[in-house]
């Protein structure tokens, strides 16, 4: 087994015509990997280091803005013009949780390659739970998986899906602050994932975030035995090592980055076998 290169043998999952109950099943299966083997964690990691980020922006304008009280200077940021009160103290610092909650705007995050809408799910949790006014979208080319998605919406969690190729997301709220894969980027050659950074780097707002897989011995072994024998799906069992190929080292990353011509970016290792890379704007 070669684990130098990446292996560009298509999966299954990248067939065109998929049983709908055989994909369901998929999504079932890969919802409950990404919960318990770190998958929902490495994308909310993202998600947080950015709200971080944004507060962090937040409140040196704040800041500026208190200090130059007499002053006509502009403050550009989207998130401080609606909500700063010129007669807050110096120290004053606005919790990160009411960021969001305080203005009307919404934080956009828009994930492409939405599958199953499980990390979507994930982050509407996240933000619920911390008071954070958000909007959340997620574009598929499946319909089959855009309609399961559609199964889990109730009225308190509204995510709203776009059936389309992620180049043709119309965006109807306007662009997303952030945008993010998750197990997307390892179907894709090269020389189109630098085309899919620089078009993520052109339609956030802020940055993105993607969380895909390291490719190693220890975790190709390892989800291969766990699939072969808790797997009730043949797609989940032949594309979870196969994903593991696929998948790509610190190196390729930075080569894939640089290729795309971006420059202000973090890659971090994650339990388990996972990468985040972070693009800031």
């Amino acid at each position: 087994m070669n684990f130098k290169t990446r292996s560009y043998q298509p999966e299954l999952l990248d067939n065109d015509e998929i049983p709908t109950e055989d994909l369901y099943q998929n999504l079932r299966e890969l919802d409950f990997i990404n919960s318990y083997l770190g998958g929902h964690s490495v994308v909310l990691d993202g998600i947080r280091h950015f709200i971080n980020s944004i507060h962090n922006k937040y409140t040196d304008n704040t800041i500026q803005l208190n200090n130059s009280i007499n002053s006509n200077k502009n403050i550009n940021s989207e998130f401080t013009q609606k909500t700063i009160n010129t007669n807050q103290s110096k120290n004053s610092i606005i919790p990160v949780n009411n960021i969001f909650s305080n203005i009307s705007e919404k934080l956009k995050i828009c994930e492409i390659g939405s599958g199953g809408g499980d990390n979507l799910r994930a982050i509407s949790r996240f933000l619920s739970q911390k008071s954070i006014s958000h909007s959340l979208g997620g574009v598929d080319l499946k319909e089959d998986c855009v309609r399961f998605a559609e199964n889990f919406e109730t009225q308190n969690t509204t995510i709203n899906y776009e059936i389309a190729d992620y180049q043709l997301a119309t965006f109807p709220d306007g662009k997303p602050h952030i945008i993010f894969n998750s197990l997307f980027c390892h179907h894709f050659k090269d020389e189109d994932l630098v085309k899919m950074l620089q078009w993520m780097q052109k339609n956030a707002q802020v940055g993105f975030v993607i969380a895909d897989l390291h490719r190693h011995p220890l975790a190709y072994y390892s989800i291969k035995w766990l699939t072969a024998i808790f797997s009730k799906s043949y797609l989940v069992k032949n594309d979870a090592p196969l994903s593991v190929l696929r998948g790509f080292s610190r190196k390729e990353w930075v080569i894939l980055l640089e290729k795309a011509g971006i420059k202000n970016y973090k890659i971090k290792w994650k339990w388990a076998f996972r990468w985040l890379i972070l693009v800031e704007n």
